[in-house]
């Protein structure tokens, strides 16, 4: 096929998909990629192989104008299917994607006088509704042949637990129905356009802003090992040699959450260490507080109350330590709702048993069940917090006649601001952009990429790199 024939094709649909889906779990974004196609072709006679579909990773050839080719594909490809997840939303150029297709639609309508289902939503991973953008909720994403599995687990989770089951090809079948229904109305299409300069409907919120001066934020980490098998079959993540290598979302393209604890430190000017939780952790929190540094402790729910950490944790449960924050997360594999899920979190809740009365104060500095999307963001109001607080521990309220001159003293004065750190607000929505790094893709959020083996590594120290 010659090049101006390319340029002139008229895909049945187009395939927007968040890169950090297809990063994660390449092998599944790929099976649907592959099977609608399929499926559609087998429905669709008269459609030519190299019509049916169009996905970036696929069809931009070497030398191509990536944002120039997107743009000319999704205003003439003749349906769109887009991938719904938190990453999907959390990606600004899939935002740019949606918004553009969606206007094409609505110009048709008004054009026209007809509305064209052209926009296909498929549920990849489960989003809150009443997080979501009002134009996105207008489009109905599930239907009752679709199943009950589909609307409450999504797309990706038919495929973890039945690649070739009837709940997701059945799926696939729907979809691939309602893209041939749609296309065979032929929505207008639309002259070349700038995709960049598109404002979608869901960008990505304005990155948190660096505390104006450094700290030392210390780093304890209480994780499973590849030696322990934690978690029978919810092994609560991928686990290497070492507690800093415990990786629960999405491993192992994504680095260790130790390393991306450190990166999101780093990036907002601190500096950080790293050590595994045991004996002693509270003295070493004391210590911590007495040279002016705040504490983070990372603890894997699957080893919480296990021989190794137990008794570490209920001694920094027994005492308290104002400046320092605790974040268990919520692994991509860990179970939903049932009796797993109960027992895994019902063994947090007796290592910590004052503190899971706090962990939904608006404090921020007891956070469990944190998924991946809010990580960063949750990570980074932590240490504000706790440096906020560490800030009014060592000022001397007493040099300063009571307080006066922050406005609490007899005279009422306002006085001036108080220096430091201040919380910045949760952004909107279900997305939480990462720490941003070069992409392979310009324009798709990316993921990092594994670069060498540190099973043996010691823990990281500083501004050291470890991702892996």
């Amino acid at each position: 096929m010659s090049e101006h024939q390319q340029d002139q094709r008229k895909p049945y649909f187009f395939f927007s998909y968040a890169r950090r889906d297809y990063e994660a779990e390449d092998a599944f974004v790929d099976q649907f990629f592959n099977d609608l196609r399929d499926e559609l072709g087998r429905i669709e006679s008269a459609a030519r192989a190299d019509e049916i579909a169009y996905r970036d990773t696929e069809q931009l050839r070497l030398g191509d104008e990536w944002a120039q080719q997107l743009a000319r594909m999704l205003g003439r490809s003749r349906t769109m299917v887009a991938l719904y997840s938190p990453a999907y939303f959390a990606s600004l150029y899939c935002g740019k994607e949606w918004t553009a297709f969606r206007g094409r639609v609505r110009r048709h309508q008004e054009e026209h006088g007809e509305l064209i289902p052209a926009l296909v939503p498929v549920l990849w991973e489960p989003v809150a509704p009443g997080e979501l953008a009002e134009e996105v909720t207008k489009i109905q994403w599930a239907q009752p042949d679709m199943g009950e599995a589909y609307a409450r687990y999504g797309l990706r989770a038919l495929l973890r637990t039945g690649p070739q089951g009837d709940a997701y090809l059945q799926v696939v079948r729907v979809v691939a129905e309602r893209v041939r229904a749609a296309a065979a109305r032929r929505l207008t299409e639309l002259a070349d356009f700038d995709l960049g300069a598109v404002r979608g409907y869901f960008p990505g919120p304005a990155p948190i802003e660096p505390a104006p001066s450094p700290g030392m934020v210390r780093l304890f980490i209480a994780a499973g090992q590849a030696s322990d098998a934690a978690g029978g079959s919810y092994a609560g993540g991928w686990y290497g040699a070492k507690p800093w290598h415990w990786a629960p979302y999405h491993p192992p393209v994504r680095p260790s959450l130790a390393a991306r604890a450190q990166q999101v430190i780093t990036a907002a000017g601190h500096t950080t260490t790293l050590e595994e939780i045991g004996a002693g952790l509270g003295e070493k929190l004391d210590q911590a507080r007495e040279d002016s540094q705040v504490s983070v402790l990372l603890v894997d729910p699957w080893v919480a109350a296990a021989d190794r950490y137990r008794s570490a944790l209920r001694e920094y449960d027994d005492h308290n330590h104002p400046v320092t924050g605790v974040m268990v997360p919520d692994g991509s594999g860990d179970p939903g709702d049932g009796p797993e899920h109960d027992a895994l979190w019902a063994g947090v809740r007796g290592v910590f048993r004052r503190n899971w009365l706090r962990r939904s104060d608006p404090e921020h500095l007891f956070r469990v069940k944190v998924n991946r999307e809010s990580f960063d963001t949750d990570l980074t109001i932590m240490v504000t917090v706790a440096q906020n607080k560490l800030m009014d521990d060592n000022f001397d309220w007493e040099d300063d006649g009571g307080g006066a001159a922050f406005g609490l003293g007899p005279d009422g004065g306002s006085g001036p601001a108080m220096p430091g750190l201040s919380a910045p607000p949760a952004p909107r929505g279900p997305r939480h952009d990462p720490i941003a790094r070069p992409d392979p893709l310009p324009g798709r959020d990316d993921v990092p990429r594994p670069r060498r083996n540190q099973d043996e590594a010691e823990p990281l120290r500083g501004d050291q790199d470890d991702d892996h």
